[in-house]
């Protein structure tokens, strides 16, 4: 639940903020749904990528982990290998 707050967060910052939101037609679901959706499109992309080979296994994660932090999600200390 956490993610999907991060992500709903993320959207709405690009919207008109009000109190309400009267403009906003498109039911929370949805817009979720949607940018999750094409997010797993894009792991999906980078993880079947054969070019690269299993040494390189830390570039996939490391390219899922910005796919996730893209649509506003974190992942907490994954992301901080110093």
């Amino acid at each position: 639940m956490d993610l999907l707050c991060q992500i709903l967060s993320e959207i709405l910052q690009q919207e008109k903020i009000e109190v309400t939101f009267p403009q906003l037609t498109i039911k929370i679901e949805e817009l979720l749904q949607n940018t999750c959706f094409k997010a797993l499109c894009e792991i999906k992309e980078i993880l079947e990528d054969d070019t690269l080979d299993d040494e390189i296994c830390f570039e996939k994660i490391e390219k899922i982990v910005l796919e996730i932090e893209k649509i506003g999600g974190t992942c907490r200390n994954r992301h901080d290998f110093g």
